[in-house]
This record gives C-alpha cells, structure tokens and sequence, in this order.
C-alpha cells in the first residue's frame, strides 16, 4: 500500500514539473526580429548623401551641405586649387557641377569613396573622387577631387631619365622620413605602406609594389589616362628593362583620417627634377589580412595663375 502511494506522489510531482516548465517557456517573451536594413545598406545611403551634397551645392542651400560636410573637408578642383570647408560653404553655388555620370561607391570600413564623371563648375569634363566618412552614426563629405584627364590612351607618366653616374637620384623623402606627426599605430602602418611603395617604384620592383596595392586600384592623374593596376605593374617592369631612374613626389603637406579598416590620405606633392607641376593627390586606403593597401590615387596637377 505505501508502495503505491509513494509511486503516486512520484508520478504527481513530475506532472507539476512538466507543467511548470511549459508555463516557463510559454511565458518567455519571443525576441523580436532585428528592424529591416535600408535597401542597399550603407552604399545605398552614401550614395544618397553625395547626390543631396550636389543637389544643395546647385541650390545654394547651405544648411543642408554643412549638415552633410565634416568638420575636415576640403575640395580640390580641377586647376588644383584646394578650397577649404568655410570658402567652400561661402561660395556654394559657384563650386556646383552638373549631376554626375557613372558613379560607383565602394566602402572600407567607415570610409567611402563615390567616383564619377561630371561636368564641373568651370564647364571642364571632370572625373571625380569624393571621400566620405562615418563619422557619429552619419556619413560626412570628408574629401572631393576632380581632375581632367587625358581623351586618349596615353603612357603612364614618370619623372624617368637614363640611370648615370653622375647624376645618381636619392629618394630620401618619401623613401626615407616624411614631414608627417604620426598619432596612432594604424597612421604608422598606412605610412609604412607608402613608403615601401615609392621605394619600389624607384627601385624598380613590381612584385613589391604590388604588395601594398589592392586588386580594384586604379590611378587617375591629370592629362593622363586611368591606369589600373595591371597598367602600373606593367610600366615598372619596362623601367626596369631600360634602367630609368625614376623619381617620386617629394610630400610637402599630408594629412591622415583612419576609420576602422578604411583610411583617406590627402597630400601635396612636388617633382624634385620639376618635370611635373606640384599635384594635390586623394588616396583611399584599405586594410586587408592585417596589411594597408592603396585603393585608389587621384593627382591633380596645380596649374600656374
């Protein structure tokens, strides 16, 4: 008889359990599904900042092209003439370009690059670059470039001349030291990777080159046609074949903004041998299995008033 009993309790404590267990998890509160990302994610709401940064630059509507410009910004021109974000906003309308033609984000971490074609405010057809970066949650103009370049094919242009003894060239800046106050480990890195760039384009190494430069690049460089990456390499190797010395811009001004695994790199450079005009150059860097690569190079020569 307490044999029975006790199987009794048994079996009626299991069944408060079970029953327990299901009220525990009908109770629970579902979690709730995630809110939808807009369409196209982050490239679509770039996208959508450069055309309104054009729009209000065609309108003349200053608050909304300061809400969308970083505290940073600044725009080079066609000619080279670079126009700080307060001479920018003061003659909006005058610094306004057609709506662009075949334009293509890219983003890197929280930096972007918009690239295109467009008519610019001086009626010159222009390719241009313009860097934003996520900066607070929002997407902020932090860079933009145009440049003309060339309507034809042209050879990629170096400042080359015979290699002789008597006039032996010496890359010390930006091979060597750079006039730049380095402020973390990243802008440390990403200066490390220029540098191992222009030493190689002086000495000749396409395979170290190439190292430091990501599959998409190209670059973009007044009077000149777009080279890809292919086309650089290529070049190197033929400077390599007939022993040009080659000379690199020497870095007279740079400045750095790192964003997580993108990076944007404004520089004023000058040809020591003076057979190019000094340029402006825009570089989009991105890091890629711990290692910075260039992405992207738009140099606009400065031209003589």
């Amino acid at each position: 008889m307490r044999g029975a009993t006790r199987l009794v309790m048994q079996r009626w404590w299991l069944g408060v359990l079970i029953a327990g267990m299901l009220i525990a998890v009908l109770a629970e509160p579902k979690a709730q599904p995630a809110p939808p990302s807009p369409p196209g994610g982050d490239d679509a709401l770039v996208l959508s900042a450069d055309a309104s940064l054009g729009a209000a630059m065609r309108a003349g509507d200053k608050s909304i092209a300061r809400r969308l410009l970083s505290l940073q910004f600044s725009f080079v021109d066609e000619n080279g003439k670079v126009h700080e974000r307060k001479d920018f906003l003061a003659d909006l309308k005058g610094m306004a370009a057609a709506p662009a033609t075949d334009v293509k984000v890219k983003i890197y971490g929280r930096v972007a690059m918009v690239t295109g074609h467009r008519k610019s405010a001086h009626d010159s057809d222009v390719f241009f670059l313009d860097i934003w970066a996520k900066q607070k949650g929002a997407w902020r103009a932090l860079v933009g470039q145009d440049v003309v370049l060339a309507a034809t094919d042209a050879q990629p242009r170096a400042s080359t001349a015979p290699a002789t003894e008597a006039n032996p060239y010496e890359c010390k800046n930006p091979c060597q030291a750079i006039a730049y106050r380095v402020r973390s480990p990243a802008e440390q890195d990403i200066i490390n990777s220029f540098q191992a760039i222009e030493k190689a384009s002086v000495g000749h190494d396409a395979e170290e080159w190439s190292k430091h430069i990501a599959d998409e690049f190209v670059l973009y460089s007044s009077g000149r046609a777009a080279i890809p990456k292919s086309g650089r390499i290529a070049a190197i190797r033929r400077q390599k074949e007939s022993n040009a010395t080659v000379r690199v811009g020497e870095v007279e001004t740079m400045r750095l903004s790192v964003y997580e695994d993108g990076a944007a790199m404004i520089a004023t450079h000058v040809l020591p041998d003076n057979s190019r005009p000094p340029y402006h150059a825009a570089r989009v860097w991105v890091k890629r299995y711990g290692q910075w690569q260039m992405a992207i190079s738009v140099q606009t020569d400065v031209k003589s008033p």
